[in-house]
């Protein structure tokens, strides 16, 4: 799973997910991308089973780029702890994602195909996405 050699801080703060995502809402890498169009957190065993899933429908073929990175920590306190004594230990990594974010990018594969396996890897994901074509690609 997805998570960082090293960050500057062991614990961040929680934050907003206001507004639309200004960078990382354009197909860069791929032909086909999966959009997302809600805001959310993407724990990094949800990107890995969309992953997954997406490589076992195109049967390893193509090529996939993952547009997203847990790297925000999320933590969490032991069950039945008073209250007090501080913030808790990491307990797993996450993605902030807002709408419009390209989540996963694909190329090398034929448009049905693609549109197939980014559909089942939306079933994978908390929130609604959209499949998106890149401009110059006409099918």
């Amino acid at each position: 799973m997805l998570s960082p050699k090293k960050t500057k801080f062991r614990k961040q703060h929680r934050g907003r997910m206001k507004g639309y995502a200004s960078k990382g809402n354009q197909i860069v890498f791929g032909e086909y991308a999966l959009q997302a169009k809600e805001p959310t957190w993407l724990s990094s065993r949800q990107i890995e089973a969309t992953r997954r899933t997406i490589t076992r429908y195109v049967k390893r073929g193509g090529k996939l780029w993952i547009r997203v990175f847990p790297d925000k920590p999320i933590t969490a306190r032991p069950a039945e702890t008073r209250m007090g004594s501080g913030k808790g230990a990491t307990e797993y990594w996450v993605a902030v994602v807002k709408p419009g974010h390209v989540i996963f990018e694909i190329s090398g594969v034929q448009k049905n195909i693609a549109k197939q396996a980014m559909k089942l890897a939306s079933y994978k994901l908390p929130i609604k996405t959209k499949f998106i074509v890149k401009n110059n690609i006409i099918t």
